[in-house]
């Protein structure tokens, strides 16, 4: 059996599914695809190094910050990890807020070899004008994605052109079940008590020193790292630029997460069958513990 602990951004999933592990004899890995990246920890709010030694960890820090690491390529990472941690009698315990990747893992899907077309005219676009070109051909999808998340924006408007059919309809001929016996854990706060832990949450991130981990890394790589469509990296440009405050760019990224975590319910409450709970005590009941 397989358990996901699910949940928006700062809901408790990582301290729930470590609690778990040392109840349960499981390990724990990773569903949160920026947490995949070496290097960016603060903005990604990645578990400790404490916290991971506490209990087995995987799927964490080992994608280099130069590579476009993908679905597809968690989707294959994902299904051999599970099954060596099944080889050694152990659960395994997903963790994380990306929802599209739990569910390309664990769901019967199949990626298909797409056949190659020409985007360079998008190139130019910015983030606001290339989420407007996939409103114009898929607004169902649109309504997914914010339009700074521009490798899905982007992604989305590849497979109409490749497809000749828009994303929301390819996959609406496709019906997909879990190819592993699983079971769904929610842990769903009220909104504003949330809303509360992710303020708190941006200001410690400020505190243990966002900006500096933030500026060493563009500098070191640039900006065009996928990694940096992580929020808490790509609204701190216009600071770094002299155009906003810092003031202003935290702001922004309270915003952009308490956004992100209104999207993260509402797929979370559509796309799986969740048992929300209350935390551990509720979880070990549930199992017959």
């Amino acid at each position: 059996m397989i358990l996901v602990i699910a949940g928006a951004t700062g809901s408790g999933k990582s301290e729930l599914a470590i609690a778990l592990a040392k109840r349960i004899g499981g390990e724990v890995i990773n569903a949160d695809a920026f947490q995949l990246y070496q290097e960016l920890s603060i903005a990604t709010a990645k578990p400790s190094k404490a916290m991971r030694e506490s209990a087995p960890h995987h799927l964490f820090d080992f994608v280099p910050l130069t590579e476009d690491y993908d679905v597809y390529q968690y989707q294959k990472a994902l299904r051999t990890c599970i099954e060596e941690v099944l080889s050694r009698g152990k659960t395994p315990i997903l963790a994380g807020g990306t929802g599209l990747y739990i569910r390309a893992g664990l769901f019967d899907y199949e990626f298909e070899e797409w056949p190659e077309v020409d985007m360079s005219d998008l190139d130019a676009l910015d983030d606001q004008a290339l989420f407007h070109e996939l409103e114009k051909v898929d607004p169902e999808e649109a309504k997914k994605l914010h339009p700074n998340n521009r490798p899905r924006v982007r992604r989305a408007l590849e497979i109409f052109r490749a497809k000749g059919i828009t994303k929301t309809e390819y996959l609406s001929k496709q019906e997909h079940k879990p190819i592993y016996p699983v079971r769904f854990f929610g842990l769903k706060p009220e909104r504003d008590e949330l809303y509360a832990k992710v303020e708190k949450r941006v200001d410690k991130m400020f505190e243990e020193g966002l900006v500096e981990e933030d500026k060493r890394l563009i500098e070191k790589y640039g900006r065009s790292c996928r990694a940096f469509q992580a929020i808490g990296v790509k609204e701190l440009f216009p600071y770094f630029d002299g155009e906003k405050s810092l003031e202003e760019c935290k702001e922004e990224i309270k915003k952009n997460t308490r956004h992100y975590v209104k999207r993260q319910d509402t797929f979370f409450a559509h796309q799986f069958e969740i048992e929300w709970v209350d935390g551990l005590e509720d979880i070990l009941k549930r199992l017959g513990r």
